[in-house]
């Protein structure tokens, strides 16, 4: 079957009459809700991923073309679930008349057309052909088979953005700062993987789904930290990207109401996100946490964190390494001020994130709580120390803190060159100004 091209839907692909704008905008609205639903359906229906992703960006493609000409439809899920299945059922037949897979879909569409009269976009949703009970395990399915082991961190992050997401292509593209070409090759050797390495479209065993769900998380995880501080560019923050990430966060803790480490992640991204009003300035400037506006920070999203937190942390489990986290936001979240934040729950909060998760980047988060709670002398020695180690080689992040500790610490000839070392290795533009500003200040 020829591979079908994803329609752009971003707003500028399209120049038309309103009709065509109009059924741009409805499209992109489904595919954008209900992608996740379409394609889990569709994978389950035909068994196998590939086929349902490409069928299902075919049936977009005939909705762009019909819903300009006839109007959107009254069930739009369902139009483009009986278009995708339609489509399957061709590629099948012309794969083997004979297929026993093909005679039973095609007996399921006649039975669903002899019922329904000739199939038109206005069909019935009883008519659908796939089982409202189990959507939900459709959708969970699908971000297991995203996230499966066989695939690359970078691919896993791709085609979850395209599959559940349903962000196109381009705006995985924009995002992350990479060729479209290559994200495109990073979701065409996805498919290729999961279908070589037979990935069955189902849930995990239950004694696997635990150990799989880390997998799941972790790329949420890697797409809102992109989100919330971007690596590079010059943007700080790349919203859209985070409440993508907050948006599937959502949707797995509704699938996975009792797993804890789901309500951390949530928790975590809904606290930090809470201060993005706050951490840019009128024209996009980056504005630190102790030179912030609180009463811009986003309460909402604060009640929302910290009652997933409570969920986390009710399960019986004790926190794991995203609930750790968000009880780090959670106490920076419910202090008034720097000065009045509670630093030395922070610290005992960071050395228990870093028994059970350690990492060079949470040290140096611990050493900036420490230098809060004790002072920057302390604080230097365990930076020093990792600095030793070399595992932060190439990172902005250490001579960023080293630099601010050397400023405390009254040392600001070697401050300066902290900091304009940082400055020289970081990629994003609005981290290095404030890198540059804060050198210059000590010429």
């Amino acid at each position: 079957m020829a591979r079908a091209h994803r329609p752009d839907l971003t707003p500028a692909a399209v120049d038309g009459p309103p009709s065509t704008e109009s059924a741009r905008r409805a499209v992109e609205a489904v595919w954008r809700i209900e992608s996740a639903r379409i394609v889990g359906a569709l994978a389950r229906y035909t068994g196998s991923f590939e086929l349902a992703e490409d069928v299902a960006q075919e049936a977009v493609a005939e909705a762009l073309v019909t819903w300009s000409r006839d109007g959107a439809p009254a069930n739009p899920v369902g139009w483009l679930l009986a278009t995708a299945r339609r489509r399957a059922i061709d590629s099948f037949r012309r794969r083997s008349a004979l297929d026993e897979r093909y005679a039973l879909l095609a007996g399921v569409l006649a039975e669903g057309e002899a019922s329904s009269g000739a199939m038109t976009p206005q069909h019935r949703s009883d008519d659908l052909p796939w089982d409202p009970d189990r959507v939900d395990d459709d959708v969970l399915a699908l971000m297991f088979v995203a996230c499966h082991p066989v695939l690359s961190p970078e691919a896993r992050t791709a085609l979850t953005l395209r599959a559940v997401g349903g962000l196109s292509t381009e705006e995985i593209a924009r995002a992350f700062l990479v060729p479209v070409p290559t994200v495109q090759a990073r979701i065409t050797r996805a498919k290729k993987t999961i279908a070589a390495a037979a990935v069955p479209f189902a849930l995990p065993p239950a004694e696997e789904r635990r150990e799989r769900l880390g997998g799941v998380l972790s790329v949420l995880y890697v797409i809102f930290t992109e989100g919330s501080t971007a690596t590079a560019g010059d943007r700080l923050l790349r919203t859209d990207l985070a409440y993508e990430a907050i948006r599937l966060a959502r949707t797995l803790a509704a699938l996975l109401p009792d797993e804890p480490e789901v309500h951390g992640l949530l928790a975590l991204c809904e606290l930090t996100a809470a201060r993005f009003p706050a951490r840019t300035g009128p024209d996009g400037e980056a504005v630190l946490l102790e030179d912030q506006d609180r009463r811009l920070w986003d309460r909402s999203a604060i009640r929302r964190g910290l009652a997933a937190l409570g969920r986390a942390a009710t399960a019986g489990r004790g926190l794991g390494p995203y609930g750790l986290q968000a009880a780090i936001a959670a106490c920076h979240a419910s202090a008034p001020s720097v000065a009045e934040t509670d630093w030395a729950r922070v610290v005992l909060l960071y050395e228990a994130l870093g028994r059970i998760a350690p990492s060079p980047v949470v040290e140096l988060n611990r050493a900036v709580a420490v230098a809060m709670a004790s002072g920057p002398q302390q604080a230097l020695s365990l930076v020093d120390d990792l600095a030793a180690s070399g595992r932060l080689s190439g990172s902005h992040l250490l001579p960023t803190v080293r630099g601010e500790l050397l400023v405390r610490l009254g040392r600001n000839t070697e401050a300066r060159a902290e900091l304009e070392l940082a400055a020289r290795l970081c990629r994003n533009v609005r981290e290095r100004s404030v890198l540059l500003r804060k050198a210059e200040a000590l010429a």
